[in-house]
């Protein structure tokens, strides 16, 4: 495996054309709503997908989401995106989430960090919300380390995993560069190889 292929990775944000460069709170939640997406039991190809229909039926913030409601999610977002046996389930889960968002901080994902006390907070806070595990934590939080001061959660076994297998040295990076989190998308795209 060629390291500097891997370091110029593209971003799992960047596939999506959003921008977590600036911190902004609607590129945020953006990114949020595609980590519950990437996080759930669908291929990434259907996490895409969904993403997108989302954002061709202009549904990304969350008083949006929530404004469209349950039935507009299931069909005809999560139809468009290609849902079939969870549509239901997931619609519930992102609803929630965003209620929870607006209820609790605003609907803004930079109030939730800047309550945090510390990293391990930050992450209990994210775990909190519903149907949301240390996987889409993760997912969420390795692609905002160089935004986010708070933001470096560990690499995921999968991670490390495929970083051994490809004989590469996680620890020669610094994790809270926009490097890093490259190297990280780029195992998860390599790590059934």
């Amino acid at each position: 495996m060629d390291i500097d292929d891997l370091e110029s990775s593209e971003l799992y944000s960047e596939e999506l054309d959003i921008d977590l460069s600036s911190g902004d709170d609607d590129a945020v939640f953006e990114w949020f709503l595609a980590s519950v997406l990437f996080g759930g039991r669908i291929s990434e190809d259907i996490a895409k997908r969904t993403y997108r229909a989302f954002e061709r039926h202009d549904l990304l913030t969350p008083g949006d989401i929530v404004d469209a409601g349950f039935d507009f999610l299931v069909d005809p977002v999560m139809q468009e995106g290609g849902y079939v046996r969870y549509d239901n389930q997931r619609s519930e889960q992102i609803l929630r989430n965003c209620r929870t968002l607006l209820d609790e901080y605003d609907g803004r994902l930079n109030e939730l960090h800047e309550a945090a006390e510390d990293e391990d907070d930050l992450e209990d806070r994210l775990d909190a919300f519903y149907g949301v595990g240390p996987v889409t934590v993760n997912i969420f939080l390795r692609e905002l380390r160089p935004v986010w001061e708070k933001s470096d959660p560990d690499p995921l076994d999968t991670i490390r995993d495929a970083a051994e297998r490809h004989d590469v040295d996680l620890d020669r990076y610094d994790r809270k560069s926009e490097t890093f989190a490259r190297v990280e998308a780029g195992l998860v795209r390599r790590r059934h190889e």
